[in-house]
């Protein structure tokens, strides 16, 4: 069993206020599902992030498992490691789909619960879909803690060839935040300069605009995965929800982190 690491700091550990808190962030969104095939939404505290994510999970389709991939914070684990646990939160548990997980032995894509352990990133997505789809869904969470444009791409592709060979409807989901502790004006500047390419679905440009203005947008590459797996599965275009940063709440503009709802469908 996977136990919550960061239950009672990015969001509340009571079941009670987590739902509350969670109506809270879907209070500006209406539920409209689409035929998304993939979503890059926040990770950050819910209090500064989740409205931006509720934009991204009011479109999301009914699915049999949602592909999490996340960035590695804490250096811990595989380079691309794949959880097959079960995952708890105040909202109940949830499983992971192992029979879409088997069909990844032998990928790029190792089986280690240690880089899951402490790791965030994907760990506040998960309440999300259990507000919207209860637990009639699986998850298969992958962390990257190397992110590079080649492996990135690899890790999408063969996951959607994995959802192809299962049968199953799948979605895939980035956790992503993106610039991180600069002004409010340079960081707007720079996360749409990076967004441009996300909603062009261009990779390759992608990784070349945050490597010129190195843009600290800290799961460039579950970005990348989800965009060349949502790409294999079908998708053609791209939409960016909503953009906002920290500073939107705080109101310090000074230091602010990014945060961008994007869809592909």
């Amino acid at each position: 069993m996977r136990q919550t690491a960061v239950a009672g700091q990015f969001y509340p550990k009571n079941q009670k206020d987590l739902k509350k808190e969670l109506s809270r962030c879907f209070r500006n969104t209406e539920v409209q599902p689409r035929e998304i095939k993939g979503a890059v939404a926040p990770h950050a505290g819910y209090i500064y992030s989740g409205e931006v994510a509720a934009h991204a999970y009011a479109l999301l389709p009914e699915a049999d498992t949602y592909v999490l991939f996340g960035p590695n914070h804490t250096g811990y684990g595989s380079a691309v490691a794949l959880s097959q646990d079960t995952w708890t939160t105040p909202l109940g548990n949830v499983e992971t789909d192992r029979e879409l997980g088997k069909l990844l032995a032998g990928s790029i894509v190792d089986y280690d619960e240690i880089a899951h352990r402490f790791e965030h990133s994907i760990e506040v997505q998960i309440p999300f879909l259990q507000y919207r789809f209860g637990e009639g869904f699986r998850i298969l969470p992958i962390c990257m803690g190397l992110q590079d444009e080649e492996t990135a791409i690899e890790v999408g592709r063969e996951v959607a060839r994995a959802a192809r060979e299962s049968g199953k409807r799948v979605v895939f989901i980035a956790s992503s935040d993106f610039t991180h502790y600069q002004s409010a004006e340079r960081a707007s500047d720079n996360d749409h300069y990076l967004i441009e390419p996300v909603i062009r679905m261009d990779i390759p440009e992608f990784y070349r605009r945050r490597e010129e203005r190195n843009i600290t947008a800290c799961g460039f590459g579950p970005i990348a995965a989800t965009m060349a797996a949502s790409r294999e599965s079908g998708a053609v275009k791209a939409s960016l929800l909503r953009y906002a940063t920290s500073g939107d709440v705080t109101g310090d503009r000074s230091q602010v982190v990014g945060y961008a709802a994007i869809v592909f469908e």
